[in-house]
């Protein structure tokens, strides 16, 4: 299944155990290959200060939508300052793709920030706010791995909890709290579809239940695989709430509204590109060219393009070029 997917525990492994290690040849349907089965890009504002006529590099990712966009927004807009680019798109997994980038075989991909901190760093706690936990995982993986962290994007991966938007103006609830009163006043109102995973988290259910001071009834829970909840809740059955991924495209698609975390009880999920030191030392310039296009891409943005994949059915490059051109990060 190609899904748009959360940051980790849905389709790419946040937070979860690391299985065992597969074979870095081990590869999905993503987009493999070099740079020119894949063609080139035309100069725009990123080539203005900067070229990389002279450079190489190998660009991978994750198997999910979510990361095959990022990664060919990274090898299109390399591409339009010069550079010769090969592509390793669609690696299977979180864990082969973190030892496809610390071993050599790929020199830079897109990673999250909680992903990284506790599932390969193997803190049990994520640290609080956006910066202060992009400052950490930097500061450590780079002493220890070698792995410098550009700019983060502003959008976040994480889990949420979102309805149709009818029954958000039906029930008037629009943050985590008032889904607490409404589950407390109102169980069946307030029924909630999850999947197996969400429901024994600590960052899952329970902690949503101790954080907000309600608990589910088990009448009013039912536990539906990832790909299910969201037409599920689209058509309110056989829940009205439920478990999402905050840049999941099918939310826009589907017409749902995430309910605020007004708690901030959900871990922070943004996203960076994570480079091999000796990469960036030779080429400090891609900084200059991708930090530009981490600030572009917010969440709205990213729903935006995880939909035209998953939902329009659009090619994947079609979609991170014409987003490129549209910024005039590239040029037509």
């Amino acid at each position: 299944m190609q899904s748009t997917g959360i940051a980790g525990p849905l389709s790419s492994g946040k937070l979860r155990i690391a299985a065992p290690l597969a074979v870095i040849g081990l590869l999905t349907s993503g987009c493999f290959g070099d740079s020119d089965s894949q063609g080139g890009a035309e100069p725009g504002r990123l080539a203005e200060n900067v070229s990389l006529d002279d450079a190489k590099f190998t660009v991978g990712s994750k198997e999910f939508t979510e990361q095959l966009i990022l990664c060919e927004i990274t090898a299109i807009a390399l591409q339009s300052v010069g550079a010769d680019i090969e592509r390793q798109c669609g690696l299977a997994g979180s864990d082969t793709t973190r030892t496809a980038l610390t071993s050599g075989n790929i020199d830079m991909y897109w990673e999250y920030t909680g992903t990284a901190w506790i599932s390969y760093l193997q803190h049990t706690e994520p640290v609080d706010g956006p910066d202060e936990q992009h400052r950490a995982v930097a500061e450590e993986d780079e002493a220890d791995n070698d792995i410098v962290w550009l700019d983060y994007a502003p959008f976040n991966n994480t889990y949420a909890i979102a309805a149709a938007d009818g029954i958000i103006e039906e029930y008037g609830v629009t943050t985590l709290s008032d889904y607490a009163d409404l589950a407390n006043s109102d169980p069946a109102a307030a029924s909630l579809c999850v999947n197996s995973e969400f429901s024994v988290r600590n960052d899952g259910l329970p902690g949503v239940q101790e954080s907000y001071g309600f608990e589910m009834a088990s009448n009013n829970l039912a536990t539906l695989e990832e790909g299910s909840i969201y037409n599920a809740i689209g058509k309110s059955d056989p829940c009205n709430f439920g478990m999402v991924a905050t840049t999941d495209g099918r939310i826009q698609g589907l017409g749902l509204t995430v309910l605020e975390d007004d708690n901030g009880f959900f871990p922070v999920y943004n996203p960076a590109v994570t480079v091999r030191k000796p990469v960036i030392d030779e080429h400090p310039e891609l900084a200059e060219v991708l930090n530009p296009i981490a600030a572009a891409l917010s969440t709205e943005a990213m729903q935006q393009l995880n939909s035209e994949v998953d939902i329009d059915g659009e090619r994947v490059e079609d979609v991170a070029r014409e987003w490129l051109r549209s910024h005039g990060f590239v040029g037509d």
